[in-house]
């Protein structure tokens, strides 16, 4: 996959750690099972049940080795206690145009999820938030223009 290390929290760490052993014990046995029966249908070449289970069964394999080389290559990180943001700080940020208050979570890659307000701290915001502390104004360029941001709170 790739060679750099994927930074995690220890929360992703244990949910990838409870999915691989899922997949590779209960899902593959449902899935195995259920080519053994789509075997004993008889003639493989139009039967649908077979040709499903294997396209489950190969999906269920890559996603078994992307878990296993992420975890293979895993940093788990945690927020930084001297209030500089970085991997694993959550951050409160007003729009200073908009005078909204935003929540985020500075995440790896692997973890990030725009919607639950979890950035990758190589996205625009991220980059730009990473290193900085509260009270400190930050410019984010966007598609749409350049983003003024206060830091209201780090942890």
């Amino acid at each position: 996959m790739n060679n750099e290390c994927e930074f995690l929290t220890a929360e992703k760490k244990l949910e990838l750690e409870n999915e691989l052993e899922n997949r590779k014990g209960k899902k593959r046995q449902v899935i195995l099972d259920r080519l053994a029966f789509a075997k004993s249908l008889g003639d493989l070449s139009e039967n649908a049940e077979y040709h499903t289970s294997k396209d489950d069964q190969g999906k269920n394999e890559a996603r078994i080795s992307q878990i296993e080389a992420i975890l293979k290559d895993a940093v788990v990180v945690e927020a930084n206690t001297d209030g500089t943001i970085g991997l694993g700080s959550t951050v409160v940020l007003m729009h200073l145009t908009k005078e909204i208050e935003k929540e985020y979570q500075i995440v790896g890659n692997e973890e990030s999820d725009f919607s639950s307000g979890k950035i990758s701290f190589e996205s625009p915001i991220g980059s730009a938030l990473m290193g900085k502390k509260y009270d400190e104004i930050v410019a984010v360029e966007t598609p749409r223009g350049e983003i003024k941001y206060k830091i209201i709170s780090v942890s």
